[in-house]
């Protein structure tokens, strides 16, 4: 039986940003970026009150369809309880269509705050990061970006479609999305490289074939391996592991400045790969990143950002 919660409890959530891909781990490979958005939520009686401040304050709806709203409430669906009003504050950082993982943080933050909400009526409903990564993850359609706010560090995030035989009712999900946090290598420090322009997920992925070649595939196997390494061990191992074939050269057409800079930043010896679909520039370093390409990006309309690696969403 669903529970009703009273006015007056109230939680602010505090989300990350995130970069999926990393190069070769497509839908695969995310990490958790120190740039956050807040979400401060609070029971009324009755009704829902919306407020938006910085990032997409005028460009996203300001009610029930808000994608935050969307998931307080199944958030709170999911953990039995119900709330007759909302009070929704959305303080934004994270850049909107930019391939820093926007949605997935505004998802991941409003399941968490629905989350929040029901473990302080009753710690019992607060159900745990698994459950989590799953809705966050039906959301999107796939895990590497809601698994990185959702835990932190960097993340690897795989789909099941075959119903595990533990138990679970037929009404199980069709697909199951999992997901495990690896711990970064202590020198590892990337750097986001933002244009002024957006992209759409959706256009950038049709631009991707049905089918590849089976040795591109093989070549991104190995490569996705060996970023497990190079990220959590061998920094020095990053160019190689973070080279591609599945996904970055069919989108080069359509971001012909994020190309420029991958390949300026690769010819130095940097580390450089699409942060998820674009067109923001993720690069990895181990020092400080250089001025002279620091002051080049920005001349180029870029913001260069060094936000550290962060942990999962937090609730206070």
């Amino acid at each position: 039986m669903t529970r009703t919660l009273p006015a007056g409890i109230s939680v602010t959530v505090r989300v990350p940003a995130s970069s999926a891909n990393l190069g070769p781990g497509f839908d695969s490979l995310g990490i958790a970026l120190g740039l956050y958005d807040e979400i401060t939520v609070s029971t009324t009686d009755s009704g829902l009150t919306i407020e938006v401040e910085g990032e997409g304050a005028d460009d996203v709806p300001w009610g029930p369809s808000h994608l935050v709203v969307r998931a307080i409430e199944r958030g709170l669906q999911a953990a039995g309880v119900w709330a007759d009003g909302l009070d929704v504050v959305c303080r934004n950082v994270i850049p909107h269509s930019r391939g820093m993982g926007s949605s997935a943080s505004a998802v991941v933050g409003g399941l968490a705050a629905g989350r929040g909400l029901a473990g302080k009526f009753d710690p019992a409903l607060a159900y745990g990061d698994d459950v989590m990564v799953q809705l966050a993850s039906e959301f999107e359609g796939h895990p590497d970006n809601a698994s990185a706010s959702v835990l932190g560090g960097i993340v690897v995030s795989w789909t099941e479609t075959d119903r595990p035989a533990d138990g679970i009712g037929a009404d199980h999900p069709p697909r199951i999305y999992r997901a495990v946090r690896l711990e970064p290598h202590v020198t590892l420090r990337p750097v986001v490289l933002i244009p002024e322009e957006r992209s759409s997920t959706a256009h950038t992925r049709g631009l991707l074939p049905e089918m590849v070649p089976h040795g591109d595939a093989a070549f991104n196997a190995s490569r996705a391996a060996l970023a497990v390494v190079a990220l959590t061990q061998r920094p020095d191992l990053l160019m190689p592991a973070t080279a591609d074939r599945l996904h970055q050269g069919y989108r080069a057409s359509a971001l012909p400045l994020t190309t420029k800079w991958i390949e300026r930043l690769r010819a130095a010896g940097i580390a450089a790969t699409v942060s998820g679909a674009g067109p923001t520039v993720l690069a990895f370093t181990t020092s400080e990143f250089p001025e002279e390409l620091r002051e080049l990006a920005i001349a180029d309309g870029l913001r260069v950002l060094e936000p550290g690696i962060a942990d999962g969403v937090s609730v206070d």
